[in-house]
């Protein structure tokens, strides 16, 4: 018997299926490529970044740390100097810096004070009391030949009213029987020392140059009497500065140098003196 031949698909179909898929497999690979995520660069394929020189931030830890240093280098330098007492050189020095911005060169000569009217400053080795008998060793004379009221014979000047009352305290060998007066703006008004002046006899004035000035412009403080004037020079606040290293402090002395201080100086009336 004549086995059945099996049917082979013509050279024909098998094109058409492999047209087909083709066709399909095509399609498959492009949806593939469509749909597919874009792999992210790897680290070796980096592109190179430009490099700059940036200063780096100050952090407020450095510039905690770096104002501590200079706090304390200043502190360090104020506290291990040696202190030097005052001299008349001192005064005339910051006379010149203040006023130079405002007078003129013969204005400036004109300020300059002579040495016969500086007493002997305080070498620090003096309590207030003996640096007085010392620079005024006739001073129960002259308390007793005082009667002018609204005046004093001796003016004390220092930077506040709680160092114008350790003074008087400190001053208690010195002063004896002489009426002393304080003469600063703390819990006392201008009017009430202008009548204390009116009605008694003060010999001794402590205070600060602010209320001092302002008495003299009320009529109330006459210096024409006055006959030793002592700057609380060397004496250092909590802080180490002088009454002279406060601008506020200094500006008001200076006014009150020229309200007629200046003239008892150059007339040999009134001694100056640093304590």
């Amino acid at each position: 018997m004549r086995r059945p031949k099996s049917r082979e698909p013509s050279v024909q179909s098998k094109q058409v299926e492999a047209a087909s898929d083709g066709e399909g497999r095509g399609d498959t690979e492009m949806m593939q490529q469509e749909t597919a995520p874009v792999p992210a660069l790897s680290k070796k394929t980096k592109q190179p970044k430009e490099c700059f020189l940036i200063k780096p931030k100050e952090t407020s830890e450095d510039a905690t740390k770096t104002r501590k240093r200079r706090k304390k280098k200043i502190t360090d330098v104020l506290a291990k100097s040696e202190p030097k007492p005052g001299t008349p050189e001192d005064l005339q020095k910051l006379m010149k810096d203040y006023f130079s911005s405002n007078r003129s060169v013969i204005e400036l000569e004109e300020l300059n004070l002579p040495d016969s009217c500086f007493l002997k400053a305080n070498d620090l080795t003096h309590s207030l009391s003996s640096y007085l008998k010392e620079i005024c060793p006739k001073w129960v004379k002259l308390r007793k030949n005082h009667s002018e009221k609204k005046s004093v014979l001796m003016l004390i000047i220092c930077g506040s009213a709680v160092r114008a009352l350790e003074l008087i305290r400190s001053m208690t060998a010195f002063r004896g029987d002489s009426k002393v007066m304080k003469l600063f703006a703390k819990h006392i008004k201008v009017q009430e020392q202008v009548k204390l002046l009116e009605k008694r006899v003060v010999h001794l004035g402590v205070g600060t140059p602010g209320r001092i000035k302002e008495l003299i412009k009320q009529g109330g403080l006459n210096l024409n009497p006055l006959k030793f004037l002592v700057f609380d020079w060397n004496w250092r606040d909590q802080k180490l500065r002088r009454m002279m290293d406060i601008p506020e402090i200094r500006k008001e002395v200076f006014e009150l140098l020229e309200m007629g201080v200046f003239s008892l100086c150059k007339s040999e009336s009134l001694k100056l003196g640093l304590f």
